[in-house]
């Protein structure tokens, strides 16, 4: 800082030579000419004191030349002018760094620098951020950084969405730079709370504003009631599916002023007809059947809940029933095949974003859910003498906490994540608000969800895979765990799940006693034509005696009346006693052959299947399965001619 200007700053504002002072700065930086010199002069005899044209309208000030722009940013860093929020968040202060050299500012301004790049900014983002948010605040408070307030920062945000709705043009650039200056001051200690999203959501007499003004406030009372018993993510997907409804009866019905009025056959039943047409408004498509449940289960506890709950509008009978929610289909967990599951893992190994990166693989290696994930805190791992290390999953989806063994090569990840992540205090947890050391933390706030489905898709996109979702990973996770052969009891431990039927889903991909049956079976029927004997001509012979008959094998149990056992003696004894005809081990000759039939047809669709994964050797082994069973099933038609 120049002794002179120190001076200056304390002497009586009237005795300034801003105009000296302005040539001695110029002199000290190796700046200036004579236009912008010629203009300071214009400037100064018009306004002796500067501070009298920032009184005069917003137009006014713009319309200032750019001669006088270097001279009018001198006295701003100076703390000789503040021209008002208005003006400077509609002028760029393109010479703001030059400026500031020797100037009361430089010192405040890399202070921040620093603290920006401690919480993880690079230095070309601390510019900006400095510049847009910062800067400004102190040209115009002309206050110390320890000095400045939420106040300020409120002001600024003020101005800004004024000129926003004033010109028609955007803010997002000053809206980014004021949560990351806010972010990074809260860091340095001199802002006491961090900033909110800001995406905050609306209130709930704004989401219901396209419902009918005598509705709206059942609409209202019941969301507020249902936020004293719900998560808030609860709450508003209530809110959006309620207000479907709202518009389909201010649209169907625009005299209807009381839910005790709806009728099932005037609104309920076409309300239904409308959900199962209705169009996604974000891809065009229609809404899955999943979303039409939800819908119409929303409406169904809402109407239920207002009814018990005794509301003098509510309906007068029950107007949704069970039959109304179309049946949910039960698809299979989407995990990923073993190559694809491989490709994804190189991919986010070589991302340049590694918390991003290093979170995903985290989730994929212990089977978390997204949630789950992102509340972990530092001291999430643990170590158990002789147990090896685990990880302490917090309360996600089903409000429980589990407890999931790590391997060294899990354990090294998470150390690179504690050395990845960016350092600060602590911020407050979502669910009950004391403050919290989070792992995956950047740029001074949590890692958002938004972030990970952003990495997951460029991940997925360079291993040359279509969209993906993080969910998956878990799913990967757990059928991975079903092939190595983990008990049901495991599978539900490692997964969080309350349920059996919850495991159960993963059971359902690769059954290993559907396996071992289904390759039994198949073995001891190629046995069993295996025996019979060519005839010269290609033709199969049946010998009726001897112990060549296939019938009489030791493998099989007894011939029967109408048929014939294929119970294998290692099954022990069976539990059918003398019902046969209705053991699925009693098989005619004709049915040896439907057998088979079956067989050759289940191994198609596996062969398909495994073609259309690109699993190319597991396609190969079904299809040399498929020539052997033609074989087989050739040879039956031969005895039954």
């Amino acid at each position: 800082m120049l002794p002179e200007i120190d001076s200056v700053r304390a002497a009586d504002p009237s005795a300034r030579d801003y105009l000296a002072e302005y040539a001695h700065h110029q002199t000290r930086t190796g700046r200036g000419n004579h236009t912008t010199t010629q203009g300071a002069k214009t400037f100064m005899r018009r306004w002796p004191n500067p501070q009298d044209w920032a009184a005069q309208p917003l137009a006014y000030r713009l319309a200032e030349g750019s001669q006088t722009t270097s001279f009018l940013i001198f006295l701003m860093v100076h703390g000789w002018l503040q021209p008002g929020y208005d003006y400077l968040v509609s002028r760029k202060l393109s010479s703001f760094w030059r400026e500031i050299a020797a100037s009361p500012l430089a010192a405040d301004m890399e202070r921040f620098r620093q603290g920006a790049e401690a919480i993880g900014f690079t230095s070309i983002q601390s510019l900006r951020i400095a510049s847009q948010s910062v800067g400004r605040l102190l040209i115009e408070t002309n206050v110390s950084l320890e000095q400045l307030t939420l106040d300020d920062f409120e002001a600024l945000t003020r101005a800004c969405r004024r000129r926003g709705l004033e010109t028609g043009k955007g803010w997002r650039h000053y809206q980014c730079a004021l949560s990351g200056a806010h972010r990074v001051l809260f860091h340095m200690g001199i802002l006491d709370v961090p900033p909110s999203h800001w995406q905050q959501p609306q209130a709930f007499a704004h989401r219901v504003v396209d419902v009918h003004p005598a509705l709206q406030p059942a609409f209202v009372a019941y969301l507020e009631r249902k936020s004293g018993t719900c998560k808030p993510k609860t709450v508003t997907g209530m809110a959006t599916k309620l207000v479907h409804f709202g518009r389909f009866l201010a649209d169907h019905d625009p005299d209807l002023t009381s839910l005790a009025d709806l009728d099932r056959q005037r609104h309920i039943e076409p309300y239904l007809n409308s959900v199962a047409n209705a169009i996604n408004s974000k891809n065009g498509e229609p809404i899955t059947t999943a979303d039409q449940a939800r819908r119409i289960l929303t409406l169904s506890v809402f109407l239920n809940d207002v009814t018990e709950w005794g509301w003098k509008d509510a309906p007068k009978r029950r107007l949704i029933f069970r039959t109304d929610t179309p049946r949910l289909p039960r698809p299979l967990p989407r995990y990923l095949p073993v190559d694809a599951d491989r490709r994804l893992g190189e991919a986010l190994a070589r991302s340049e974003f590694r918390l991003a990166a290093d979170a995903l693989l985290l989730a994929r290696a212990c089977g978390l859910r997204i949630g789950e994930l992102l509340d972990h805190e530092l001291d999430c791992v643990h170590e158990v003498p002789g147990k090896g290390a685990w990880l302490k999953v917090p309360l996600g989806k089903l409000d429980t906490e589990r407890m999931v063994p790590l391997d060294e090569e899990t354990v090294t990840l998470i150390d690179r994540i504690c050395a990845t992540r960016s350092e600060g205090r602590a911020l407050a947890h979502p669910r009950t608000g004391r403050p919290a050391q989070f792992l995956f933390t950047h740029h001074g706030r949590r890692l958002g969800h938004q972030a990970l489905r952003l990495e997951l898709n460029r991940a997925a996109k360079a291993a040359g895979m279509g969209h993906v979702k993080p969910h998956q990973l878990r799913h990967t996770f757990a059928t991975a765990m079903v092939n190595a052969g983990v008990s049901l009891q495991a599978l539900m431990a490692l997964l969080g799940h309350v349920s059996a039927e919850m495991s159960l889903r993963y059971g359902r991909l690769f059954d290993t006693t559907v396996r071992a049956e289904y390759e039994r079976a198949l073995e001891l029927a190629k046995s069993q034509l295996g025996q019979l004997p060519k005839l010269p001509n290609g033709r199969t012979r049946i010998p009726v005696t001897g112990d060549g008959d296939w019938r009489d094998a030791p493998a099989i149990k007894a011939r029967l009346a109408g048929g014939y056992c294929l119970r294998a003696p290692a099954q022990g004894s069976c539990p059918y006693a003398n019902i046969c005809e209705h053991c699925p081990n009693f098989r005619t000759d004709a049915a040896s052959v439907s057998v088979l039939s079956a067989q050759r047809t289940d191994a198609v669709a596996l062969a398909a299947d495994a073609e259309s994964r690109g699993w190319i050797d597991e396609a190969d082994r079904h299809r040399r399965l498929i020539s052997r069973l033609d074989a087989l099933l050739a040879e039956g038609e031969n005895l039954a001619g």
